[in-house]
């Protein structure tokens, strides 16, 4: 098993930053690759950004492109999100990812992380 704990979520003003980390602990040499999803009020949970493990090869959700970065230290199996220019669209509980399979394409779908954490609430006020 692995365990996620996110922490860094907040209220910010629209055109502010946050930075999100995710801890990983347990068994982290399962894992193949990392995410960060969020989930806002009526509305389904969507991909972010993700990042694979053993090549740090990272992508992202066309709507955070540019503004978001993910990054990972693996000494500490942690991962980041510096999140820039916030939107009041941001708004959601964001929510940390692993999954334990190898893939060669861009994990975007929430079924493919089998591990989650327990989310953090990002407010952006205009």
């Amino acid at each position: 098993q692995v365990q996620l704990v996110e922490s860094g979520g907040g209220l910010v003003q629209a055109g502010g930053s946050l930075r999100l980390s995710c801890a990983a602990s347990g068994r982290t040499f399962s894992i193949y690759g990392m995410g960060w999803f969020r989930q806002a009020p009526g509305k389904e949970r969507e991909f972010v950004a993700g990042i694979s493990w053993s090549t740090s090869t990272t992508y992202y959700a066309d709507s955070v492109k540019g503004r978001f970065t993910i990054s990972s230290d693996y000494a500490k199996n942690t991962v980041h999100l510096q999140m820039n220019s916030l939107k009041p669209e941001d708004t959601a509980v964001y929510y940390c990812a692993a999954r334990d399979t190898r893939r060669t394409v861009p994990v975007t779908r929430a079924y493919e992380y089998v591990y989650w954490g327990q989310g953090t609430q990002v407010t952006v006020s205009s």
